[in-house]
Parts: C-alpha cells; structure tokens; sequence
C-alpha cells in the first residue's frame, strides 16, 4: 500500500449546522498564505495526499470533505445545489483566515479538481479579494442549455428525486476494501494498485449487513447523484468569470474527458473560449493523465502548481 510522506492530521469545523471534516498537512505561516485544495464529485480531501507527498517544500494545506462526502455529512437533503458549496468554503475561510473583508484576513491559494475546480472558479468570481492565486484542474463546467429545456429539466429532477426514495440510486457496497479498491481501478485504469489499496480506506467506510458481515460502502450521499433543477446558464458563467482578479492556471489532461463526457455537446475549445472571460488565465495539459489527473500524475500537478504559486 502506498505509503503517506506527510502524515495529514484531520478536524472537525462547524459549518452551517453541519460539522465539516478538514484535513491538514504542515502549519499556518506567516509569510506564505494557505493552500487550500478542494476535491471533486465521489471524492474526498485526502485524495490529495498523493500531490502534497510531492510538493517540493512542505505548505500549510487545507482540504475539506464537501457536504455529503467523506467525513462531513449532508444534513438529511436529498439533493445538492452548488451555491451551497460556495457558502460553505466561505465559512471555511473565515474559520482558518478570518472574516472576508477584516484586517487580518489573507488571500488563499485555491486549487480545485473537477466539481472543486468549478466551485473554485465560480467562488473567485463571488470572493476576488479572498483568492490570490487560482488553479483549476478539469473543472470544465457544463453544456449550456436554452431556456426551453427547463420544463423537461424539472420533471427529470422530480423523477430521480423519486428514484432516490424509493432507494433505487443507492451507491454499490462492497464486502470488502480491496473491492473498493478494483473499483476504483475499473473507474481509472492509469491508477496503480498501491495507490486504489490506500484511496480505497479513505473512499469507504465499514458498516454491517443485517447478516451481521461487514461491508464497504463508499463515503458519498447518493442523493449527489441527483442532477440539478435548473438549467446550466453559460452566460452566470462568464459574469464570474469575468469578475476573478486571481491569475488562474487552468490545468487539463491530454486524455480528453469532454470528447469522452459529451459526444460533441460541449468541447475543450468552448471551454477555452468560456477562459477568455478570465482577465489572467493561462492553460497547461499534462500528458499520459486522465481526468484524475491528481492521482495519474501527482508530480507532475505538484510542480505546475508550485511554479505557478510562485510566480
């Protein structure tokens, strides 16, 4: 199993109603601001141990569970709404670098991966004084939809609310880690055995059946499966972006996930056009990586953020 370099210490913040784990690597400074990393959808914080492992000097890191993922739970909602996530790492950054706005608060370095990326991006154009530099790896957004899609949306909404209840959407468990693990390695096949073996007891938890035979069950709320109500509106988009002061360093792998994800419904030169409403944004591509890039080439993503962060 792979083996931690900087052991992580973990805790527990209060966050509207809900008591959020974070996990921690190194210690607040004085001269540099923290960095806070955020994961994406199915995942949790210490996903990012592999990239911590792999920064050149050590750093104070922050890294919650979302809502509903790992360690932090979802308050009984059965279904999530991305402005939830933008108060939530408010609040965060007001418990580790004080109140937006105070004196004495300092602007973080923001990295997100996927859903955590979009949650970055869109939090940098809420927040700009509270970001000092921005990296998004793969949080692409979505396919804009028109107007007239709405109605149709709602009612898939309701559907799979339904579903939900009716516990049709419940997440697969497992009798035991290593089959975490397989999962995870089925899910991304660039991913080695150590690293699925060490992911697979921070994904999961242990429960029993009614057997009385422990199972595996991954740490993430079914109810984030739900898709959300209202339509994705390209141009929300491009006002918060165009309100992000932060550089951004925008990072994708050579394996094109959007080809891959939308068939042609959205593309990587969208993307790249939805970027140009960032005042400063440049883009990077990592070869041999899919979309969990973090895991496939984690010194290769802890080098581009380190030179980046630097300069």
């Amino acid at each position: 199993m792979y083996q931690a370099l900087r052991v992580s210490r973990s805790e527990f913040v209060p966050v509207r109603n809900l008591d959020y784990h974070v996990r921690l690597w190194g210690q607040p400074s004085a001269t540099r601001p923290p960095l806070v990393l955020l994961h994406g959808w199915m995942d949790v914080g210490a996903s990012w141990q592999f990239v911590v492992d792999a920064l050149a000097e050590e750093r104070f890191v922050i890294a919650p569970d979302w809502r509903g993922f790992g360690l932090t739970e979802g308050g009984g909602v059965d279904n999530y709404w991305m402005p939830d996530y933008l108060a939530d790492l408010d609040w965060l950054l007001d418990h580790y670098v004080g109140q937006a706005g105070a004196p004495e608060s300092v602007a973080v370095d923001l990295v997100g991966h996927s859903m955590g990326g979009n949650v970055a991006m869109h939090y940098a154009g809420v927040r700009p004084q509270r970001i000092r530099r921005l990296v998004n790896l793969e949080g692409f957004g979505m396919p804009g939809l028109a107007p007239s899609e709405a109605p149709q949306r709602y009612g898939k909404w309701i559907d799979e609310l339904k579903r939900l209840h009716r516990g049709e959407m419940a997440l697969a468990a497992y009798p035991a880690a290593d089959g975490v693990a397989r999962r995870l390695m089925k899910t991304n096949p660039k991913l080695t055995q150590d690293k699925a073996d060490w992911l697979a007891s921070h994904w999961a938890g242990t429960s029993l059946n009614a057997d009385g035979n422990e199972r595996w069950e991954i740490l993430g709320d079914a109810a984030h499966k739900i898709i959300n109500a209202h339509i994705f509106r390209v141009d929300e988009v491009l006002a918060l972006y165009a309100c992000i002061t932060a550089p951004l360093l925008a990072v994708e792998a050579a394996d094109d996930s959007l080809s891959k994800w939308w068939k042609g419904r959205y593309s990587l030169d969208e993307y790249h056009a939805r970027l140009k409403s960032v005042k400063d944004a440049r883009v990077a591509r990592i070869e041999d990586a899919g979309h969990m890039l973090h895991h496939d080439r984690p010194a290769r993503v802890a080098e581009l953020i380190q030179d980046f962060l630097a300069g």
